[in-house]
Parts: C-alpha cells; structure tokens; sequence
C-alpha cells in the first residue's frame, strides 16, 4: 500500500495487508523523492534504504534501489532524466510499501524503469545490458537444464519442421499464428525427454503459459498492447528455442544457461504476479522443479481483483491501526501472522532436518524421501515470503530445489547406494536445515534471522553442478 495518496502508480500484484514492513526503507525512499524533487542530495537516504533492504533479505528491492543510487546524479543533466528518476523513486517507493515480495521481483513496471535507470547508466559507462530475470531471479540458484541425445535423422527432421513453422510465424499474417504455433508446439512435444530438467519441457511450458495467458486476458479485457507483449514474448522465445536445437545437433548436453533463465522468469512472471489455478497445475509443477512457488489465486477476474484490493487496504488500514507488531531487525511484522507462520513453520523445519540427517548418515536418500523434505522446503519459503522474511524465504527455497533435485536424479535413476548419491553431498541439505532451524530460532526470539549466505553458496554450487546426461 502506498501512503502517499496524491500519487498515481501503477501496480500488477494484490497488495499484502499480512506482510512486513520495512519501514527504515520506506522512509528513506520518501526522503530520497524529496530531495531528488527539491534538487538535494539522495545519495543518504538511498544508502539507508538499501541497507535494509539487504538487511530484511530484500534482493530484488535491493538491487533496484542500487541502481537508483548510481543513476540519482545524473538528474542534473536534463529534465528529461529528472523526469525518468523521479518516477522510478516514486513506483519503486510505492512497490515497496505494498510488501509483496514478489511483484518486487517480478514486477514488469518495475524492470521497465530498471532497464531505463541502466539507460541512462549506459551513456556515461560501459555497463552489461540488463534482462528480465536480472530481478526476477537475483540471487537464486539455476538448475542446469539437459538436452538429451536424439538421432540425428530425426533431430534434422524435427529442426526442419520448426525452422519452417518458426519462418511461418514469424513472416506470416497475425491470423495465421495459430497454425504456426501448433506445429511448433508439436515439434517440442517432439524433442522432450523424460527429464524433469530436460529444456524442452521447460520451453514448451513457458511459450503454452504465456499464449494460455494472453487468451485468459484477451477474455478480461480490451487492453491489446498488452496482449501482443504475451504473443511477442512467446515468438521470441521460439526464434531463440532454434539456435538450441543447433546446440543439440552438435552434441551440447546442457542448454545455454543465460537462455535457461530468461525462459524460467518468464514462466514465473504472471504467475508470482497474479497467482495460479488448478487450471495452472501443470506448469506450476515445473517451477517447483525450479525451486520457484506461487499462491493459487481466488480473485480471477477485474471486479474480484478489485473487491480484493478494496479489502486489503482497508485490512492494511485496520492493521496498523490497531494490531500488535514484533519487531524483526528492521522487518515490521503483524504479530498474527508472526505466530501463525511460527507454528506452521515449526512441522516443515522438522521434516527439513530429520530428511538431512537421514541422507548424511546412510548416504542415500530415496525419492519420495526427497520429495517430501523438497515439499516442506517449498512451504516454509512460500510462508516465509508472505510474512517478508526474505533471507529465510530464499534458503528455503534453495533447499527445497536441492532436494527435488536429489528426487530426480537420486536412486529412482541410480543402481545401489553408490549410485544413489552421485552429485549429492548428503552433509550439504543437513547443514542447511539446520542453518534454517538456527533462522527460524533467531525469528522466534525477536531477532533479525542471518543471511545464511554459506549454506545457499553450498546448496548452490551442488544444484548447479552438471551430472552426466544419456546422449
């Protein structure tokens, strides 16, 4: 929620009554606009923001609020900038105040003035170009995605199929495309494995939702700019999904990281933005593959949309009005949904560390096992999130995608114990249970959780690791 009524700011997730505050951050950013309006020095109050955003585990916001500290001087050159900054701080500031991690992760208002920022960046240094996924996925661990060994006479037939689907969608009349997109929906059918990381089932997942999406907002509303960004999404996706198959037909094993990524945050987008239904139950499955977890929406249409929020602020209203807070570091948390993420916490980190212990004293872990412990991950992260525990929300979700990751390449596609635990250090799930545990003590005692840096640096280095793929 915003407390600044006389601005007008876009928004794309529902507002999080429940969530923590970090009123430290808020603050700042408002000193910064105006200072920044007043044509004084924001370079102080931009320091105190990112401190604590970084502080409440915040890393998406964190990483914004950086760029708004490089790019807050060069406000002098043109009104033009000025203009560009002043509503970056603005948004950002509102987005922030709304308490909803993940539209300040996913938000696409907020990685259009990212990528503005770094514009502006871009004329005065040399400075990477910036992607989607930049924000959305900052900070958390990638699983390598495979690609499987085809024959290469049908690999050559399945790549010329889509190489002249792909010229058809992409030369063709907008009333031809779904034909276009049919044939090549067919041919990833095609080329899928039976990997849950196999990079076609992630490929073919994402262009689906993205095409599901544009149908569903099609039938919302009239808004068709937005609705040729789902369509322009998706053959982008499809005219880089041919360079793989090059990759493929050279014997390369693994899909190209940087592409692997900007495909996951595009699934993950509308989805961590407006939530899922069990109409959604499919690709769902796919980010949990990923470690990434959604809410299931109960607001599927504009007016729900609106009642909702409507109910949120006046929730948001009443609870910082009247409800009792803890106080965590420089999170701000309602002190119900404190004690009702505590208790709901305590069976997950339970089941976390009786699976790690298990795995590091026998050496083998079997899958429904590690489904079990990966579920329990992904539930204390999802809580973790809502409440605005960034830091544990983030490990949780690390282990939960090293745990699936042990399901699906442990012992249901192993001979023995040994094979088993091939690419698993059992010691590395146990150590970071138990590092949650120690998160979730320091939460419980009033205290701001730690980073848990090395444990995510650890789980990181084991989901990222390649493991040999059948060509």
């Amino acid at each position: 929620m915003t407390s600044r009524p006389d601005l007008h700011v876009p928004f794309e997730a529902l507002p999080n009554p429940r969530g923590g505050s970090v009123r430290l951050a808020e603050m700042a950013l408002t000193d910064a606009l105006h200072a920044f309006l007043r044509q004084g020095e924001t370079a102080a109050a931009l320091k105190r923001a990112i401190a604590a955003l970084h502080s409440a585990g915040w890393l998406p916001a964190q990483r914004f609020a950086e760029a708004l500290a490089l790019v807050a001087p060069l406000g002098d050159e043109s009104d033009a900038n000025r203009a560009r900054i002043a509503d970056a701080i603005a948004v950002f500031g509102a987005a922030v105040e709304r308490h909803n991690l993940r539209e300040l992760s996913c938000s696409t208002v907020l990685f259009d003035h990212y990528r503005g920022l770094h514009a502006l960046l871009a004329a005065h240094t040399r400075v990477a170009p910036v992607s989607y996924d930049d924000l959305a996925l900052a900070s958390r661990a990638i699983a390598p995605a495979t690609l499987r060994g085809i024959a290469s006479e049908r690999l050559t037939r399945v790549r010329a199929h889509y190489e002249e689907a792909l010229l058809g969608l992409l030369r063709g009349a907008a009333g031809e495309s779904a034909d276009a997109f049919t044939r090549l929906d067919a041919c990833l059918a095609d080329l899928r494995g039976p990997d849950p990381y196999d990079f076609w089932r992630l490929a073919s997942s994402t262009v689906r939702a993205l095409r599901e999406r544009a149908r569903r907002h099609a039938a919302q509303s009239d808004d068709a700019d937005q609705n040729a960004v789902y369509e322009a999404d998706a053959k982008r996706l499809y005219a880089r999904f041919n360079l793989v198959l090059a990759d493929q037909a050279h014997a390369l094993s693994y899909a190209p990281r940087s592409l692997v990524r900007a495909t996951l945050a595009l699934l993950w987008r509308d989805f961590a933005l407006y939530g899922a239904g069990p109409e959604d139950a499919d690709h769902v499955d796919v980010l949990r593959d990923y470690g990434l977890t959604v809410a299931w929406h109960v607001a599927a249409t504009p007016a729900s949309e609106a009642a909702w929020e409507e109910g949120a602020a006046q929730a948001s209203d009443e609870a910082s009005r009247d409800a009792a807070t803890r106080d965590l570091g420089v999170l701000r948390v309602n002190a119900a949904a404190y004690e009702d993420f505590l208790q709901s916490a305590e069976t997950s980190i339970d089941t976390l560390v009786e699976r790690g212990t298990q795995a590091n004293e026998t050496g083998t872990v079997d899958e429904a096992a590690a489904l079990s412990a990966a579920n329990a991950s992904h539930r204390l992260g999802a809580a973790a999130c809502a409440l605005g525990l960034g830091h544990v929300a983030l490990l949780a979700d690390t282990l939960g995608l090293a745990w699936r990751r042990v399901a699906h390449h442990g012992e249901a596609h192993a001979d023995g114990a040994e094979g088993a635990t091939r690419g698993l250090d059992a010691a590395v799930p146990e150590r970071a249970a138990q590092m949650l545990r120690s998160m979730l003590h320091q939460a419980a005692a009033g205290i701001a959780p730690s980073e848990g840096r090395g444990s995510i640096v650890a789980l990181t280095a084991m989901i990222e690791r390649p493991l040999p793929v059948a060509r």
